[in-house]
């Protein structure tokens, strides 16, 4: 029998109550109900023994075909070393743990053709439909509506509006970019630098906001340190071409640079290894396991790790506890996943920026942090 989405979530969530209830019954059973025995009676009832476990994957097959799959659609490549990898390396991890269907992948989405490439995704059977950036949200309004029995989740960031029937992931990019420059400054310092090149796409207003953030940051550590942006894509969302990324990587080392920030997708790597052969300061811009790369040296990482938004969403998901028309927020100095850490660093190094971090979360820079973001976006 097939079951609606809906109807599917009412079942999971009463299961969870339902545990709740049994574990609140007994302080000394949290997991399980212990077996009693009646000596008024003849006879001795034994009751069936209760775990607390959670909702089983069924919940999660919200077409009701017998099988769980999930899709995935990113305009970045699937094996990026960054950003884009994050998250499809996760949902494989988790469709294999759970025994579901190999996921559908679709990478290198042209966003002037989102609508069609979410449409061919959709119509292949997927309980899950994991959008991977703001570059493919734009036809996800007409979409949710065409196919509301798909569990639409989008890591659109901080500028995508929240929506009925997706589950949004937010960060700010403001956020993340002071703390990466704070980190890269503080790089900089040490080997008696000044300058820093920021390459990305096409001056998006995220890229903005990202740019603008980092020289924030930068000169947190010294009022004297500079940066300057690249565009090295055609607009938009052009985050892949490394023969421009590379050119302009060549053009900052000309001047003197002493950090490259590789805000880019496919051309991420490719610039990773260019700043290693000249010796230049390198972050990775998304990935939260840079630092345990073997064949690439980082000096530091901006997580921002598509992989570590998805997993406890996906997981949320699958319990049907998750919601839609909500937003998961990840913020600089409250969650772990999100901001800059070392990967190799000193001690008074580490302890600065932890406690760059912590006031950040605090919210010391929320007055900057508003005006960098309207700055970007213009409001």
């Amino acid at each position: 029998m097939k079951l609606t989405k809906n109807i599917r979530r009412a079942l999971a969530l009463t299961a969870v109550i339902a545990v709740v209830m049994v574990s609140c019954g007994d302080d000394d059973a949290a997991t399980t109900t212990a077996a009693t025995t009646t000596t008024a009676a003849v006879t001795t009832t034994v009751a069936e023994t209760t775990t607390t476990t959670a909702p089983e994957a069924e919940y999660a097959d919200f077409n009701g075909d017998g099988q769980v799959l999930i899709g995935v659609a990113t305009d970045g490549p699937r094996d990026d070393g960054a950003y884009y990898q994050a998250l499809v390396d996760k949902v494989i991890e988790i469709s294999a743990e759970n025994e579901f269907a190999e996921p559908i992948i679709v990478d290198l989405i042209d966003p002037a053709n989102a609508e069609t490439e979410l449409r061919n995704i959709a119509e292949q059977g997927v309980d899950i439909l994991m959008v991977g950036s703001s570059a493919v949200g734009e036809p996800l309004p007409t979409l949710l509506a065409e196919f509301p029995d798909i569990f639409w989740y989008c890591n659109c960031g901080s500028g995508y509006p929240v929506t009925d029937g997706l589950l949004i992931s937010l960060d700010r990019g403001a956020e993340l970019w002071i703390s990466g420059g704070y980190a890269a400054g503080l790089l900089m310092q040490e080997v008696g630098g000044t300058t820093a090149a920021f390459l990305g796409c096409c001056e998006l207003s995220f890229e903005t906001e990202s740019f603008d953030a980092f020289v924030y940051g930068l000169q947190l550590v010294d009022p004297t340190f500079t940066a300057t942006y690249t565009a090295t894509g055609a607009f938009p969302f052009d985050f892949n071409n490394t023969a421009a990324a590379t050119e302009a990587f060549t053009g900052a080392l000309g001047t003197g640079i002493s950090v490259v920030v590789p805000f880019l997708g496919g051309a991420h790597e490719p610039i990773v290894q260019l700043a290693n052969d000249n010796d230049i300061i390198v972050m990775s811009a998304g990935s939260s396991s840079a630092c345990e790369r073997e064949d690439l040296d980082y000096d530091f990482e901006v997580k921002f790790d598509g992989g570590d938004y998805v997993d406890p969403i996906l997981r949320d998901i699958i319990a049907g506890t998750a919601q839609e028309g909500t937003a998961r927020e990840f913020h600089v100095g409250i969650d772990s996943v999100v901001g800059a850490e070392f990967c190799d660093a000193t001690p008074e190094q580490v302890a600065a920026l932890d406690a760059l971090n912590a006031r950040i979360g605090a919210g010391e820079f929320a007055e900057d942090i508003n005006a960098i973001v309207a700055n970007a976006y213009g409001f």
